[in-house]
C-alpha cells in the first residue's frame, strides 16, 4: 500500500517539474512550453486517478 501512495505523490512531483519547465521555456520556445503544460496537466490527472484507484483498492481489501 505504501508503494501505491508513493507513486501517487510522485505524479505531483512530476507535474511540478513539467510546470517549471514550461514556465522557463515560455519566452524561448512556446511549442515546447505547451507540451510541458500538457504533461503537467496529465500528471495531475494521473494523481487524482491513482488516488481514486487506491481508495477503491483499500475499500475492497477492508471488506
Amino acid at each position: 500500500m505504501k508503494l501505491l501512495k508513493f507513486f501517487q505523490y510522485a505524479y505531483l512531483v512530476i507535474a511540478v517539474l513539467f510546470l517549471y519547465k514550461g514556465i522557463s521555456e515560455w519566452t524561448t520556445d512556446r511549442n515546447s512550453a505547451y507540451i510541458s503544460f500538457f504533461f503537467a496537466a496529465l500528471a495531475v490527472f494521473m494523481f487524482f486517478f491513482r488516488q481514486r484507484f487506491r481508495k477503491k483498492f483499500e475499500d475492497r481489501n477492508n471488506q
